[in-house]
This record gives C-alpha cells, sequence and structure tokens, in this order.
C-alpha cells in the first residue's frame, strides 16, 4: 500500500510539473513582444545575445551587478543544487555512468551550501525593508519547503540511513513501470513527500524563473533597432488582415 501510495503521488506530481511547465513555455514563447526594450549594455548581434544569456544562467551577471549578496546566497544555493541533482541521477540510471560516480563526494556536502544559500536568501526577505514589504506568504512557504527537503535529505545522509539499494530500486521500478518495495522509513517519505509537492507547485510559482528568463525580452533581444525594423507576430496578423 506504501509503495502504491508514493508511486501514484510522484506519478502525478511528474504530470503536473511536466504539463503544466510545457504550457507555461508555451504561454512565454507564444506571447509577442511589442516593444523593443533589451537592457542596455546590449549586444546587437544574436551570437552576442546567447552569450549573454549563457552567462546570464550560469553567472547570474545581472544579479551580481545589483546586489552582491544576493548574487553570493543565490548562486550559492543554484550551483549546489545543480551538484545535488546530479548527484541523485544514480537513483534512475544502472550502470551509473562514470562522470556521475565523480559528482558522489562533491553533491554529497552541497546540501550544505545549500542550506547556507537558503538561509541568506530567507534573511534578505525578512530583514530588508523593500523585499519584505514585497514578499508574500508564499515566497517564505517556498524557502520553508526547499529548506525542509533540504534536511530531509541531510538527515538521510547522516542522521537516520536509508535503505540506499532498496530506494533505487524503486525509482527504477518508477521509470519501467514495475513497482519495487519502496523503504518504509520516515524520512525518506517525507523527503519524497515533499519533492512531489515541489513539483506540483513549480509551474505556479515564481520558481518559473528557470525557463522563464530565456524569455525575457530585456534579455533575448539584441540591441538592434536602428538595423531592422521590430514587427510582433500580432503585428504582422493585423496588418496581413488589412
Amino acid at each position: 500500500m506504501l509503495t502504491a501510495v508514493f508511486a501514484i503521488l510522484l506519478y502525478l506530481a511528474t504530470l503536473v510539473l511536466v504539463g503544466g511547465l510545457g504550457l507555461r513555455i508555451w504561454q512565454y514563447a507564444s506571447t509577442p513582444a511589442p516593444l523593443k526594450i533589451p537592457t542596455t549594455p546590449a549586444p546587437t548581434t544574436t551570437p552576442g545575445v546567447v552569450l549573454r544569456l549563457a552567462r546570464e544562467v550560469v553567472l547570474f551577471e545581472s544579479l551580481f551587478r545589483s546586489n552582491k549578496w544576493t548574487w553570493l546566497f543565490g548562486w550559492m544555493f543554484h550551483a549546489a543544487l545543480l551538484l545535488a541533482l546530479l548527484r541523485h541521477l544514480r537513483y534512475g540510471i544502472e550502470p551509473v555512468w562514470t562522470w556521475v560516480v565523480w559528482v558522489q563526494p562533491f553533491g554529497k556536502y552541497a546540501a550544505f551550501a545549500m542550506i547556507a544559500g537558503l538561509a541568506g536568501l530567507w534573511l534578505r526577505r525578512i530583514a530588508v525593508d523593500r523585499v519584505r514589504y514585497i514578499s508574500r506568504p508564499a515566497d517564505h512557504l517556498l524557502l520553508l519547503l526547499l529548506i525542509l527537503i533540504t534536511l530531509s535529505g541531510l538527515g538521510m545522509g547522516y542522521v537516520a540511513p536509508t535503505d540506499i539499494v532498496g530506494l533505487k530500486a524503486f525509482v527504477l521500478g518508477l521509470i519501467y513501470f514495475d513497482w519495487q518495495p519502496l523503504p518504509a522509513d520516515p524520512l525518506l517519505l517525507l523527503h519524497l513527500a515533499l519533492v512531489a509537492a515541489l513539483m506540483a507547485v513549480f509551474p505556479f510559482s515564481k520558481l518559473l524563473h528557470a525557463p522563464g528568463v530565456f524569455f525575457s525580452p530585456t534579455r533575448n533581444q539584441a540591441d538592434d533597432p536602428r538595423e531592422r525594423r521590430h514587427v510582433t507576430a500580432a503585428f504582422e496578423a493585423s496588418y496581413r488582415d488589412g
């Protein structure tokens, strides 16, 4: 019964995540940009725009220029999250790829950096007046959810270790639709329930900044209004229809 409940829960969370994220991305991609508004200084060519987006995604360039402390905590959290996700790949592949094995020692301690980054970002929402003013309960709940996921993961690694072999069998069973028993460890069950909750709320939260950055007209437009005319799809359709 426990295996069936969590299998169905994770399947539903995955459907909501994939479906909701796909719908949001389609909405972003199909929404016309009526104005030419790249944040200057901006590149004037398409390769320059690609390079700018790459710097934004990897280095958080605009955030670094805006606020060094926010950049530090934000980049720390995201880099550690990436390492943790790469480390978790071992549960869904067999045999485990060589580079995933190499990541394991780094991913093991990434959770500590995630906690530090999340704590700094949460403190910012509480201590900085202008940020506290625009913060909603949902913002605090998201940070709390991420912290609880990280703490429960740390608990399984250092306080109450779970059956890793059984967990991997369960995950592979989900992937290949061949359900295997889920270890009934309380921390593991809490961790999986929290992860499912995060997956379900992702498409409806501010976490959408992850795909949204690629569709921001202030970042994905070239600064070439003198060289070429900017025409939106909506304008083209109305002009064509008379």
